[in-house]
């Protein structure tokens, strides 16, 4: 009895290993634009920018920014699409006093205590917009964490007991404002694209230590949006503004939080509604932080912000996320025992997880990992950063000596996670519909088509420890003979380009690695209207009157090439047929 158990356990472990999964793609289903994939210079950019050597810096830009390849295909770069700038409060400029204790988090301010402006500040982060800006990068953010002290309450750029609902003065508003826009004004006529200013930042917290920041009610940040979209229209700028920069989606529409959505953009809601603002993008700005650590919660937290969202006509952009809260649960593929057990490769999967339900589920149009460059402290692991900094000298894997020197750089898995989607998801990409890849523990997938419709990208994740064999098709195209490329993350590849795939097939099988996220890109230059066999641009009976003719004998397919195999293979039939009349019919 045992054997024969044995046996058919066996069986089925084998024939489940030999199985395909068979991924569709739906061209006809459009979902959201991509506009970009971004990350932001806190804290350490600055560090890196000025003590670091010209090659080291140079690596980290490169990292970042690049989107060439070497000799054998493999990406150099990520190649993010915007760059999320921080502006300062002037924390730097009070050092010990200003109540900040890691002095990587004080940050300088442009604006001085005279009122004039000090350019030449901030050069670490300066150093780096202007690479994003050589690599082409054409989107830059600028967001503020805290008012500048001289317009704060407490002098400080962080508030305490007596800041109340913002470490602002009541009659500063305006001085705030007319910082953020002259220094955006600045940075557009040195040939920077800054696409938006972020004036608050997870305004639901208090923020009475470690880093810059202000607490904000509803009423505080209309006031301060306000005064920001004159400022900007003073100026004839282009920049819009973005709020609010919730700390999670479920402040965006819970009952109980803050109701930001509602709050800004219901035009009953007269103290706070701002929606009519000119200067005021259509866009709710959210992190995705407090929200992943069940398949329940990244599944309908995200669904119900995008549902709200959905009620204004706003776009959701994720514009901060990295590893901060608990451990994710074992029942969501985080590995048993937390981030104890978890390795580097572990952290990036859960994150490509985080990322694919941020698309898929809220539908989000821009997704931002915060800490571009960090060091790893405290067992953290890689939690806060893409690129792992080392002060000069260390050889351990964990970072505590100043970054005064010249460091050292290491890029870690993180990095080439988000490559997977950066790197080939670019801006104008318009997500389309796609089956069989929505396993939230396997397969979970999504796919994008570029704005000439001429190439196809498919992102997979493998949350499982077995590795997947896949199918792709696509329901609109005829693919056969179309360049077929993959590169693959996982625990011994970074990004790594695949050589070996070959052109695309229908009956062509390609495997996707455990614990892995794999991209698959296809070139549809050469590729055709699936169903248009006589290549009128059409999809019609004349098309499957010319299949009937093959059938029987009265042409050839030669005359049609491969527009006349339909269903793929090496011969026409009654399949092919079926297949134009359904497509006909959709």
């Amino acid at each position: 009895m045992r054997r024969s158990i044995f046996i058919a356990l066996t069986l089925v472990a084998i024939m489940q290993a030999g199985a395909q999964t068979a991924i569709t793609l739906n061209e006809k289903t459009v979902y959201q634009t991509i506009e970009n994939f971004a990350a932001s210079d806190c804290w350490n950019t600055e560090y890196v920018g000025r003590y670091f050597s010209d090659a080291n810096r140079e690596q980290v830009a490169r990292w970042l920014f690049s989107t060439e390849t070497d000799a054998n295909g493999n990406p150099l770069g990520i190649g993010l699409s915007s760059w999320r700038v921080n502006l300062g409060a002037g924390s730097t400029a009070q050092g010990a006093d200003s109540g900040i204790e890691d002095e990587t988090r004080r940050v300088d301010c442009y604006l001085q205590a005279d009122g004039t402006y000090d350019w030449t500040r901030c050069p670490g982060q300066q150093y780096f917009m202007a690479k994003a800006k050589e690599y082409g990068v054409n989107d830059f953010v600028l967001f503020s964490n805290s008012a500048p002290v001289y317009f704060t309450k407490n002098g400080k750029a962080h508030c305490d007991a007596s800041t109340g609902d913002a470490n602002l003065m009541d009659d500063k508003y305006d001085n705030f404002a007319e910082f953020l826009a002259t220094t955006a004004k600045h940075f557009a006529d040195n040939g920077y694209n800054i696409t938006h200013i972020s004036p608050v930042n997870e305004p639901s917290w208090e923020w009475t230590s470690g880093q810059e920041g202000s607490h904000w009610t509803n009423e505080c940040i209309a006031c301060l949006t306000r005064e920001l979209d004159k400022s900007i229209a003073k100026r004839n700028l282009t920049t819009k503004i973005i709020i609010p920069e919730a700390c999670a989606y479920n402040t965006l529409y819970q009952e109980g939080s803050e109701m930001q959505i509602d709050a800004f953009w219901n035009s009953e809601n007269t103290a706070t509604y701002v929606g009519n603002l000119q200067s005021l993008a259509p866009i709710v700005a959210s992190h995705s932080y407090w929200t992943v650590g069940t398949n329940y919660e990244l599944q309908n937290i995200r669904s119900a912000a995008k549902a709200e969202a959905d009620k204004y006509n706003l776009k959701i952009y994720q514009t901060e996320w990295s590893m901060l809260e608990n451990a994710p649960s074992a029942k969501a593929g985080f590995p048993e025992g937390g981030y104890s057990k978890a390795t580097p490769m572990d952290v990036a999967l859960y994150m490509a997880k985080i990322i694919q339900s941020d698309l898929t589920i809220g539908n989000v149009a821009s997704w931002s990992y915060w800490t571009a460059t960090a060091r790893s402290q405290w067992e953290h692991k890689n939690r806060f950063l893409l690129i792992r900094l080392n002060a000069e000298g260390e050889t351990t894997y964990e970072s505590y000596q100043p970054m005064t020197g010249n460091g050292m750089v290491s890029d870690d898995y993180n990095l080439w996670v988000l490559g997977n989607f950066s790197r080939f998801i670019r801006p104008g990409y318009k997500r389309i519909g796609m089956t069989g890849a929505d396993e939230m523990n396997g397969l979970l997938g999504s796919s994008y088509l570029s704005p000439d419709g001429k190439n196809l990208v498919c992102v997979v994740v493998n949350m499982g420890y077995d590795a997947r064999s896949i199918t792709l098709g696509d329901d609109s195209r005829n693919l056969n003979g179309c360049v077929v490329n993959k590169y693959v993350t996982d625990e011994n590849h970074k990004l790594a380009h695949d050589k070996e795939i070959p052109a695309y097939s229908p009956e062509a099988s390609y495997s996707v690695a455990p614990r892995s996220v794999t991209t698959f890109t296809i070139d549809m230059t050469e590729s055709v209207l699936r169903g248009d066999v006589n290549a009128d641009g059409a999809v019609d009976i004349t098309d499957a009157n010319v299949l009937v003719n093959i059938v029987l004998g009265r042409d050839t397919a030669e005359h049609y090439g491969k527009r006349a195999y339909v269903c793929g293979g090496t011969t026409v039939d009654v399949s092919d047929i079926n297949a134009v009349i359904n497509i006909i019919l959709a």
